[in-house]
């Protein structure tokens, strides 16, 4: 451990050092400036539209979640794996972004057609039906930002700078337009009208500075594009089963106060998430070319991880307090029980995707996660039906942590191999 500083240090002189600590000051600011914004217009939104306004919206965007991860179908990681292994010609870079783009396009038509069916049939989500598709509007916009493209081309000042134009767009239009309790339906429209605009931005930085040309779309080059990111969607699919299904079965079989409560805690587990993804997408593209720097990786993400888990332990009454009416309270036991996360988020992210993936090991990394998906799928509906959003807490943060310690236990198998 005395060693890491030594380490770091002489690692800054080369150019890929400075690389990925240029991407990772811009990300850190990204997702800073990503929850500032939020952070402001929170203490707001709980007084105007309440605890129940919450649960309605976390519903919904549960619904969307399972869209967006359709349409990513995993492309998040393998386009970003592919152009960052190829980001030198613009030809090729330009294949895989079309392909991408107009692969998204059709699962996004596909995932509509099934979200209408869905509303016809279900009375529960027929009764939501403007919230369900004001929520759904997002979707085109979160296309048309790519910012896995900025990932791989290891240029993520541009993300930052667009992303900041989104969330000051959706702050400003908050003041304006939720006034009152009933105007929380509008809340999901205004987060997509800040996604249109960056997205427009992104686009035109995607054309104009990186020269990258649009192709025709080629149904044989799209569905070879699906075909190749099919394991990587199932990673990233499977844990829906328990994570945004309970979310579900929560407002299903408990109602929006107690889903508003878990939501109002997760809110900072996702923060902290959010920061360790910043330290995950920085070192992806990166490793994707030097694995021999995993080591350093897991040390830094390692401490931090540790950090995090302590602090939001300590802090979670004082969170609630800051950012939540007095009706909030009992959400800081939703922070207490999953302030373990960032330890399980560390294993899963150093071991799953920024090495499991990396070595080709995408079908070992989708079992794993299969198997903890069902096992949650089970539990979601033991626990959360029978002691609320605290059992929805204890299910999800118990799975990250068994998932995490298995993909970390496979990886470190797979490593002696390769040593030998």
């Amino acid at each position: 451990m005395a060693k890491l500083p030594q380490k770091i240090s002489s690692l800054t002189k080369s150019k890929d050092a400075r690389t990925v600590a240029s991407n990772f000051v811009w990300l850190s600011l990204l997702k800073i400036i990503g929850y500032l914004f939020p952070l402001i217009t929170l203490p707001y939104l709980s007084r105007v539209i309440g605890v129940d306004g919450f649960g309605e919206i976390a519903f919904a965007t549960s619904i969307m979640v399972f869209i967006e991860t359709f349409v990513d179908f995993g492309f998040n990681y393998t386009a970003t794996r592919d152009i960052a292994r190829q980001r030198e010609d613009i030809g090729e870079v330009s294949n895989i972004f079309s392909n991408v783009m107009w692969a998204k396009a059709l699962l996004m038509l596909v995932g509509f057609a099934i979200l209408c069916v869905l509303i016809w049939v279900i009375p529960s989500l027929n009764e939501k039906r403007l919230l369900i598709l004001l929520t759904f509007l997002y979707i085109p916009g979160h296309i048309i930002f790519p910012d896995w493209f900025f990932q791989a081309m290891e240029k993520m000042k541009y993300i930052t700078i667009m992303n900041v134009l989104s969330k000051f767009i959706f702050t400003v239009l908050i003041f304006i337009v939720i006034k009152e309790k009933s105007d929380y339906v509008w809340q999901p429209l205004l987060t997509a009208i800040g996604y249109w605009v960056s997205g427009a931005c992104a686009m035109w930085f995607i054309i104009r500075k990186f020269n990258i040309s649009i192709k025709r779309p080629n149904l044989h080059n799209i569905w070879a594009s699906i075909r190749d990111s099919w394991n990587m969607f199932l990673s990233l699919l499977f844990p829906n089963l328990y994570t945004n299904f309970s979310t579900i079965l929560l407002r299903s079989s408990c109602g929006e106060a107690a889903t508003g409560l878990y939501s109002a805690g997760q809110k900072f587990i996702s923060l902290v998430d959010q920061l360790f993804q910043v330290l995950s997408r920085t070192f992806y593209p990166f490793l994707a070319r030097r694995l021999d720097k995993h080591s350093l990786y897991v040390k830094i993400s390692g401490i931090l991880s540790l950090i995090a888990s302590l602090v939001l332990f300590i802090s979670s009454d004082l969170l609630i307090d800051i950012f939540f009416t007095p009706e909030f309270k009992d959400a800081a036991w939703v922070i207490k029980i999953m302030s373990i996360a960032p330890f399980s988020l560390f294993l899963m992210n150093t071991y799953g995707v920024n090495y499991l993936v990396l070595v080709g090991k995408e079908r070992l990394y989708r079992n794993i996660i299969f198997c903890y998906s069902i096992l949650g799928f089970i539990l979601t509906w033991i626990l959360t039906i029978k002691y609320s959003y605290i059992g929805t807490a204890i299910t999800i943060s118990g799975i990250w942590l068994l998932r995490g310690l298995t993909t970390f236990i496979y990886a470190k198998r797979h490593m002696r191999t390769s040593n030998n």
